[in-house]
């Protein structure tokens, strides 16, 4: 799109923060497993207590992927997915590569049909060739361990576990958990923000973002008629939730008795500022979570037409490493601004979205939109 980065630095400074720029992104929150290793069966702490210790022993490390090939040409669009058949090594056996016919196998072809549809949302709609935009093959892992509660993106692909089909079915069923997972990769070749503090729940919302138009646009949904939840049918039916979290309402997608409630604040009166969760990646992104639905609702028609244009070029374009919350309003906002015009209905709907979360702009921005407008 042309314009050049900032390579300004906004954030908390945090003095170690290379250690968070590649880690293992997971769609289910650490502190949900917790719950379910201290409220749940026998069975369940157990699937819980492996769920943490696997993720652990993965994070922070990218882990082998076997004989790797160059992307493929400009414009192509290149899928296999892989099945470890419960195991823990990667990528696994092949099982279906580009242009095969369906397997049969549920796990592997939802995820060679939502990496797709994830796939064309980013061409046709961001004008991007795959996840690092220079055509990156799109490798996908299903069957990953035994009663594996959660999916992640490593780095180098994705990775799906089955789930213990007591509280989780398979991660493969909600095409927006797969959008949000890729998505992490589009952002470690863009801004590449850090898996920590303000910066990661950004990182996390991103993904949110993306995933949830991603579904949207497959299902031909205004702003109005989504649902704007994240993951939805991730829990199986003995689960008293609707996903895992929810864009429009952060802290409602769930209260559970083995799960426990939906943690996530929605303004910024109640951020967390703990250091549990990466210091509240997935808390916190319950925030610019909200100011997206808010100013996807006041723009109106399909999300990803104007507020999601306005995220994807302040995310490929605008924002460091540690962009927190405050400095994404503001870039959302200036972009918001590049795109539509300075004092424009869509700039006005973001700035009075973050408003409402709580994310106040300075007099001096103010001024100086009202200015240019």
């Amino acid at each position: 799109m042309g314009r050049k980065k900032l390579k300004k630095s906004h954030g908390f400074g945090f003095t170690h923060a290379l250690n968070y720029r590649c880690p293992i992104c997971c769609i289910v929150p650490p502190y949900m497993l917790e719950k379910i290793a201290v409220n749940g069966s026998p069975t369940q702490r157990e699937w819980a207590f492996e769920t943490l210790n696997l993720s652990a022993q993965t994070r922070g490390r990218r882990m082998g992927l076997g004989n790797k090939v160059e992307a493929p040409q400009t414009g192509q669009k290149i899928r296999i997915i892989y099945d470890a058949n419960n195991s823990q090594q990667l990528p696994g056996e092949i099982v279906r590569k580009e242009g095969d016919s369906p397997s049969g196998d549920e796990a592997v072809d939802e995820a060679y049909e939502a990496t797709g549809a994830t796939y064309d949302f980013f061409k046709e709609i961001c004008d991007r060739n795959s996840i690092d935009n220079k055509g990156l093959r799109l490798d996908s892992t299903v069957h990953y361990g035994k009663d594996y509660e959660n999916a992640f993106w490593n780095g180098s692909q994705m990775v799906y576990g089955d789930g213990d089909g007591e509280l989780f079915n398979r991660f493969t069923k909600s095409v927006d958990v797969i959008g949000h997972e890729l998505t992490h990769g589009v952002n470690q070749y863009e801004a590449n923000l850090i898996y920590f503090g303000e910066a990661g729940a950004n990182k996390e919302s991103f993904s949110e973002v993306f995933g949830s138009l991603d579904k949207q646009r497959i299902n031909k949904q205004t702003v109005d008629e989504a649902d704007w939840l994240i993951g939805v049918g991730l829990f199986t039916d003995k689960v008293n939730g609707k996903g895992i979290r929810s864009m429009k309402a952060p802290g409602t997608a769930y209260d559970d008795p083995v799960l426990g409630k939906d943690p996530q604040p929605g303004h910024m009166k109640d951020i967390y500022t703990g250091i549990k969760d990466n210091g509240g990646v997935h808390i916190n992104s319950g925030i610019p979570n909200r100011a997206f639905y808010l100013a996807a609702k006041e723009i109106g028609g399909y999300a990803w037409e104007k507020t999601g244009k306005i995220w994807y070029v302040s995310l490929c374009e605008k924002l460091d490493s540690k962009a927190n919350i405050q400095r994404t309003s503001e870039v959302t906002i200036e972009v918001a601004g590049e795109l539509y015009g300075q004092g424009s209905n869509e700039q006005k709907a973001v700035e009075n979205a973050w408003k409402e979360v709580g994310v106040e702009q300075s007099s001096v921005n103010s001024e100086q939109r009202t200015v240019k407008s």
